[in-house]
C-alpha cells in the first residue's frame, strides 16, 4: 500500500512495490496522504514514486469485473484523484521508475512534472489497443497535459514510449539513469517547495478549469 514519508521539504509518496492499480483501498490510502501534504503549512512539495517494475498499471480491472455495480462510483473516484492531483496546491513531481501504464499514465499526466528513467520501461496510453474507450474526464486531462499532436498520437495509437521518446515528445520533462530518477524527481519538488499555498491552487484550477469540471462531473462520468 502506499506510504508517505518526508525529506525536508519533500513529501515522497511511494504507491507500492506492485502493480499499484487504482484498487478503492489504494485510492483512499493516496487521499489521505494527499489530505497530509495539502493540511501541512509552510514551503513543501510532492514527488511520487514507486519501487520495482511498475509505477502504475492503472486501473484495477479485475476489482472492477467483480464489482460492476458499482462501475460508476469507481470511475468518479479515479477523477476525484486525477482532479485533486492536477489542482494540488503545492508543486508536484512524478518519479517514473517502471511501466506507467493506461490510468497510471494518465495520473502522472495530472503531475506539474515528471522524471523517467531512461533505458527500461514504458509509458503507455492503450485503450484503443484494449477497448476502453477513454472517458470524458481522462481524455480532457490528457490533452490539457500534452500538446495536440502528441496526444493524438499517444490516445489513437496505444504506442509505448520509452524514456527518451517520451521526452521528446515532452510526455516527461527528464529522463535520467535509474538511479536518478527519484533523486533528481526530489530536486525538482525541493526548487519549488516555496511556492505550495492557496495561489498556486489557485493558479492551477484556473489554469486547467475546463479539465476540472470535466473530471468533476459525477452525474454523467462516463460521458
Amino acid at each position: 500500500m502506499p506510504s508517505l514519508d518526508r525529506q525536508d521539504n519533500v513529501f515522497v509518496l511511494d504507491l507500492g512495490d506492485g502493480e499499484n492499480r487504482f484498487h478503492p483501498d489504494w485510492i483512499t490510502a493516496v487521499s489521505a496522504a494527499l489530505d497530509e501534504v495539502e493540511k501541512t503549512e509552510g514551503p513543501r512539495a510532492l514527488v511520487t514514486a514507486a519501487t520495482g517494475k511498475f509505477y502504475s498499471n492503472g486501473l484495477d480491472l479485475e476489482w472492477l469485473f467483480a464489482n460492476s455495480d458499482q462501475h460508476q462510483d469507481y470511475v468518479v473516484s479515479v477523477h476525484e484523484l486525477f482532479a485533486r492531483m492536477l489542482s494540488l496546491p503545492v508543486v508536484t513531481v512524478a518519479a517514473l521508475q517502471g511501466h506507467t501504464f493506461a490510468a497510471g499514465a494518465m495520473f502522472s499526466l495530472a503531475h506539474d512534472f515528471r522524471v523517467m528513467r531512461a533505458d527500461r520501461g514504458y509509458w503507455c496510453l492503450p485503450e484503443a489497443d484494449i477497448n476502453i474507450p477513454f472517458t470524458p474526464g481522462m481524455a480532457a486531462l490528457i490533452q490539457s497535459r500534452l500538446t495536440p499532436q502528441t496526444a493524438h498520437h499517444a490516445m489513437l495509437t496505444a504506442r509505448r514510449y520509452g524514456g527518451a521518446d517520451a521526452a521528446t515528445a515532452g510526455i516527461v520533462d527528464q529522463a535520467v539513469a535509474e538511479d536518478a530518477v527519484r533523486s533528481t524527481a526530489v530536486e525538482i519538488a525541493a526548487a519549488q517547495a516555496s511556492k505550495a499555498g492557496d495561489t498556486l491552487g489557485t493558479i492551477k484550477a484556473r489554469m486547467y478549469a475546463p479539465a476540472l469540471v470535466t473530471l468533476r462531473n459525477a452525474t454523467a462520468p462516463l460521458g
